[in-house]
């Protein structure tokens, strides 16, 4: 399903991605638009799923959770199937889910607080998983970029 976005709605977009505190009363100001229909507008993005929701930015490593990990994973699970993806979804440790084209099933990310608490959730968290066959981990060694913006384009 397509979702058509007016130039007003790809603005409000790139203001709320860039503060997603920001004021109605501000962004309202920004738009040069009343905030009744700046307050409109954002909840009819919220009801559409363009806005899915709101965070707060944090540093891993204020959280103890200072290794990144990136795992290949290869499951038998049938074609069409995302059982093995959702039962490692439910993990707290991981971040994200990608299921993938090649030879692997999904890509992983996975944070924890070092090396022995990740061998410790591939062995009681993975590993009871029936349907992974193989991983491979890759450790990040330093992050140069990570973030979740995405490229507004104004039409």
């Amino acid at each position: 399903m397509e979702i058509s976005l007016d130039a007003i709605d790809r603005q409000i977009l790139a203001e709320m991605q860039e503060n997603a505190r920001i004021t109605n009363v501000d962004l309202a100001k920004r738009l040069d638009m009343a905030p009744s229909a700046v307050l409109e507008r954002v909840k009819k993005l919220e009801q559409k799923k363009v806005i899915t929701h709101y965070t707060t930015g944090i540093d891993p490593g204020a959280v103890e959770q200072k290794l990144l990990a990136f795992i290949f994973v290869k499951a038998t699970d049938g074609l069409g199937s995302n059982q093995t993806g959702e039962t490692l979804a439910k993990m707290p440790e991981v971040q994200e889910v990608h299921h993938i084209a090649g030879e692997d099933c999904y890509l992983v990310k996975v944070r924890t607080a070092d090396s022995a608490s990740l061998m410790k959730l591939m062995r009681t968290g993975f590993s009871k998983i029936p349907n992974i066959q193989s991983t491979k981990t890759t450790i990040v060694l330093e992050t140069i970029k990570e973030e979740q913006k995405l490229v507004i384009r104004q039409q």
